[in-house]
């Protein structure tokens, strides 16, 4: 049985929190577990996060049970989800001029039989922290993670890249998008995160790590405490899934 824990903090520069998730409950069926970060002016990226959110959980909650028994059947669930949301978010965009911009990230992490179905777009973040070892399980979808692969900046660089917000894909803001669907072990003692880039941003990798092999129980707002000690320059979101 999978425990979870989820902190969200609208941070020290920021007047809403445009961050939205949903965790399961310990004996639900599916684990689900949904991210996103909402983007847009006057309130589009806290109407994006929910809408994109609700919109995914509602799918994947009405079509699991037909999709659950075959990998590829759970991957394609999960990225006919996202697609889902997509439309739901695009398509609420058009009906008023002011959230005309809106988009979000989304990520979506689904535990069956010790593995971690993941579906990502955007620039939120799905982590699994194994021992002393962390390992991002997700892309992002970002100008400057373009530029770390073509080899014109290193991931150093990256971090302090004044582009580093700029988004490649994101979810609301065309009529197709294409998210990054994977499957990973999810074996006894491993520990998945998933963050909003208001952690990331403020908190390295490592630090992160290490607050959460230190502090089993109260992880996610040390997470979110230290993010708005060096700044919280973002929402912050943080789940973790034992």
């Amino acid at each position: 049985m999978t425990k979870a824990f989820a902190t969200s903090d609208v941070g020290k520069a920021r007047e809403i929190n445009e961050d939205y998730f949903y965790i399961s409950y310990p004996n639900d069926d599916p684990q689900l577990f949904i991210l996103a970060d909402g983007m847009g002016g006057y309130n589009g990226g806290e109407i994006a996060s929910k809408l994109a959110v609700t919109s995914a959980k509602n799918y994947i909650l009405t079509n699991y049970d037909k999709n659950k028994t075959e990998k590829d059947d759970l991957l394609n669930l999960l990225k006919s989800s996202i697609q889902y949301a997509n439309m739901i978010v695009f398509e609420k965009a058009k009906e008023n001029l002011e959230i005309s911009n809106m988009g979000t990230t989304l990520d979506i992490c689904l535990i069956y039989q010790n593995k971690a179905f993941i579906s990502h777009i955007g620039d939120s973040r799905i982590y699994r922290i194994r021992k002393e070892t962390i390992r991002k399980l997700t892309k992002d979808h970002s100008y400057v993670q373009q530029l770390v692969d073509e080899g014109k900046i290193t991931k150093e660089e990256s971090m302090k890249h004044p582009k580093k917000n700029m988004l490649m894909k994101a979810l609301g803001c065309t009529t197709y998008v294409e998210p990054d669907v994977t499957v990973h072990g999810f074996i006894n003692g491993d520990t998945i995160l998933m963050c909003s880039d208001g952690l990331t941003n403020m908190v390295s990798e490592l630090e992160i790590r290490e607050i959460i092999n230190d502090n089993p129980a109260d992880a996610t707002k040390l997470l979110v405490q230290r993010a708005n000690d060096l700044g919280g320059n973002d929402n912050i979101t943080a789940i973790i899934i034992r």
